[in-house]
């Protein structure tokens, strides 16, 4: 016996909360060649020489940044030891 929904008001619509589809051999689909049809591609490979593309393209574009971010405080540095040394007797 299926219990009774406690949600019970005009304001929502009913519904069954307590469906449950169950097994029923399954959902799934399976290739009737047994796969012979993917045999000649190996996706983890192909998928990590991509990502290793990937990772190199950013590892360029990220140096670019970091360069571009560091050159103002390397100028500050070394005009500052410039400074001092005109400073001191």
């Amino acid at each position: 016996m299926k219990p009774k929904p406690e949600i019970d008001g005009s304001r929502f619509p009913r519904s069954d909360f307590f469906f449950h589809s169950g097994w029923n051999g399954g959902h799934g689909y399976w290739s009737s060649d047994g796969g012979q049809q993917f045999s000649g591609y190996n996706l983890g490979r192909e998928y990590l020489i991509e990502s290793a593309r990937e990772r190199a393209k950013e590892m360029a574009v990220f140096a670019i940044i970091l360069a571009a971010a560091a050159w103002p405080v390397i100028y500050m540095i070394v005009t500052v030891v410039q400074v001092l040394h005109k400073v001191r007797p």
